[in-house]
């Protein structure tokens, strides 16, 4: 058996390379593009990028973030896709060590860094990550200790029917529409991975913060309250933050003032 360190620096390392294969799918699965082939080229000529310059973090700063063939620059989200994965697959080991929760949550973890920055690019959510995590969620919930396949399938339902109907609320009042059915799917998604009683804590947590952007943004930009902010990065975060911390708040919180 590995010394834990060694463990924790693997997983990091794997999550990294995990990263190099997220940044793939949040550029193609828009697009509608294969993410098994081809392989990574450079934007701009065209060229392959070789194994050596396509290891995860160190290859873009050896790079300095260019091509090696045109120069041209590669943005700096590659490199911190990677960092990011990785780190919060580490954090999970050292939360859930190497057991189930931490492979269940790790694969709903780089879900979900998918699905934020193709939200903040694109504002769309790909059926193919919240549709199939209702499934794997609910699959998830008979292998978990935690929430069980009741409280999953309770998960599913209030987490798509709360906002649903922040949708069509909002669509019957102002004949527009505002948030986006995508995100109704992902809350689905994120109450069939963590159960029922996770979904008010995702929709403070994430309101809460997104509120807080949105409007630092809106007075920054001077566009009034009709920008578009993609809520799905803000879902997503309230979810992290519950998987390590939710049950301990929400105690916190139950006790206050007793």
């Amino acid at each position: 058996m590995l010394p834990v360190a060694y463990m924790a620096v693997f997983v990091f390392l794997f999550g990294a390379v995990i990263g190099s294969f997220l940044n793939v799918c949040i550029y193609r699965l828009p697009l509608d593009q294969s993410i098994i082939s081809p392989g990574s080229r450079c934007m701009s000529c065209g060229a392959a990028v070789r194994w050596f310059d396509n290891i995860p973090i160190i290859s873009w700063l050896v790079l300095r973030g260019r091509c090696r063939g045109c120069g041209a620059g590669f943005s700096i989200r590659y490199p911190l896709v990677e960092l990011l994965t990785g780190c919060l697959l580490l954090l999970l080991f050292l939360r859930f060590s190497l057991s189930i929760s931490f492979f269940i949550y790790s694969l709903l973890v780089v879900a979900l860094i998918v699905v934020t920055f193709i939200d903040f690019d694109h504002q769309i959510i790909p059926d193919e990550i919240s549709l199939s995590g209702v499934v794997l969620g609910f699959l998830a919930s008979f292998f978990l200790p935690e929430p069980g396949w009741i409280s999953s399938l309770a998960g599913i339902v209030v987490g798509w029917g709360s906002l649903a109907l922040v949708f069509y609320a909002y669509l019957w009042l102002t004949g527009r529409e505002g948030m986006g059915g995508g995100d109704a799917k992902l809350l689905a998604m994120l109450g069939a991975f963590l159960g029922w009683k996770a979904v008010p804590f995702i929709i403070f947590t994430s309101s809460l913060v997104g509120s807080v952007v949105g409007l630092s943004l809106m007075a920054a930009q001077r566009k009034g309250r009709h920008l578009a902010i993609p809520f799905g990065p803000y879902l997503a975060f309230g979810a992290v933050v519950y998987i390590f911390y939710g049950p301990q708040l929400i105690n916190w919180y139950l006790h206050l003032g007793k």
